[in-house]
C-alpha cells in the first residue's frame, strides 16, 4: 500500500512539473514577464517614484506607508484581542497559545536582563514590540494584498521596511529609546553617552533597509523573466522573506539591548552610592 501511494505521489509531481515545462515553452522564453524594463522595475522598488497610492485623496504616498498603517493596525487589534479575551483566561497549566506567548515574552525579557542589568523594565516590552513589527511587517508581503495606484494599475503592497523611510523611522525610534535609557540611568550625562554613537541610527536603518530590499530585488528579478517565473519565485520569495524576518528581528533587538545596556549603566560613583543606600536600609 505504501509503495502504491509513493508511486501515485511521484507520478503526480512529474505531471505537475511537465505541465509547468509545457507552460514555459508555450509562453516563449525570449520575452520578459513584465512590460516595463528591469531598470525601471528595480528603481521603483527602491524609490517608489512611479507606483504611488492616494491616501484618502489627501496625498499620494509610497505603498510602504499603506503597508505600515495596515501592519500597525493589525498588531494593535491583535494585542487588544489577546489582552481582553486570552490573557484573563491564563491557567496554571498553560495551553498551547499561553505557552507560546509566555515563551516569547520570556525570551525578550531574558534578552533585556542579560544585556542591560540596569533600567530594563521597559526594555523587554520594546524589544518584543519591535521584533513583532519587523517579523509581521516582513511577512506581510507574502500575502500579496493588492492596492490601486494613482495611474489605475494594481500592485502588491510591499513590506513596510523595504521603504527607506520606514527603516529610518524604526532606526531613529530605537535610537531615541536607547537615549531614554541613558537619561534614566545617568541623567544629562546619558545624552552625551548616547550621542557618541551618532552613526547608530544610520547603521540600524540601512541594515534593515538593505537586508529587506535585497530579498525584494531578487524576487523582482526572478519574476521579471518569464522562463523563471514558475514555482521558483514562490520558493525564493518565501525563503528570503522568512529568513530576513527572523534575522533582522534578532539583529535589531540585540543591538538595541546592547547599546541600551551600555548607556544606561550608571557610573562608578553612582553604583557605590546605591550600594551604601542598600546597606543602610538593610542595617535599619
Amino acid at each position: 500500500m505504501r509503495i502504491g501511494k509513493q508511486k501515485v505521489a511521484l507520478i503526480s509531481w512529474l505531471l505537475i512539473l511537465a505541465a509547468l515545462l509545457v507552460g514555459v515553452f508555450l509562453t516563449g522564453s525570449l520575452g520578459g514577464g513584465e512590460t516595463e524594463s528591469v531598470q525601471v522595475a528595480m528603481k521603483d522598488a527602491v524609490l517608489h517614484d512611479v507606483n504611488r497610492i492616494s491616501l484618502f485623496g489627501i496625498k499620494d504616498v509610497n505603498p510602504g506607508l499603506i503597508s505600515a498603517f495596515t501592519v500597525t493596525a493589525v498588531l494593535l487589534i491583535l494585542a487588544a484581542l489577546l489582552r481582553i479575551f486570552v490573557i484573563p483566561r491564563f491557567q496554571m497549566i498553560p495551553g498551547k497559545l499561553q505557552l507560546l506567548l509566555e515563551q516569547l515574552v520570556g525570551m525578550f525579557d531574558g534578552m533585556a536582563k542579560r544585556n542591560s542589568p540596569w533600567r530594563n523594565d521597559a526594555l523587554g516590552a520594546y524589544l518584543f514590540a519591535a521584533a513583532s513589527y519587523i517579523f509581521v511587517g516582513t511577512c506581510f508581503e507574502l500575502f500579496g494584498f493588492q492596492a490601486v495606484t494613482t495611474e489605475g494599475s494594481s500592485i502588491a503592497l510591499p513590506a513596510p521596511l523595504s521603504d527607506i523611510n520606514g527603516a529610518i523611522a524604526l532606526g531613529c525610534l530605537s535610537y531615541l529609546f536607547i537615549m531614554s535609557g541613558g537619561i534614566a540611568g545617568n541623567g544629562i550625562r546619558g545624552i552625551g553617552r548616547t550621542l557618541k554613537e551618532f552613526s547608530l541610527p544610520i547603521s540600524m536603518s540601512f541594515r534593515l533597509f538593505g537586508a529587506l530590499l535585497s530579498g525584494l530585488l531578487v524576487t523582482e528579478l526572478v519574476y521579471y523573466y518569464i522562463n523563471l517565473s514558475f514555482v521558483l519565485p514562490v520558493v525564493v520569495g518565501v525563503l528570503f522573506t522568512l529568513l530576513h524576518a527572523l534575522i533582522q528581528s534578532y539583529v535589531l533587538t540585540m543591538l538595541t539591548a546592547l547599546y541600551y545596556g551600555e548607556v544606561s549603566e550608571p557610573g562608578a560613583k553612582k553604583v557605590k552610592k546605591e550600594k551604601k543606600n542598600r546597606s543602610a536600609q538593610a542595617a535599619a
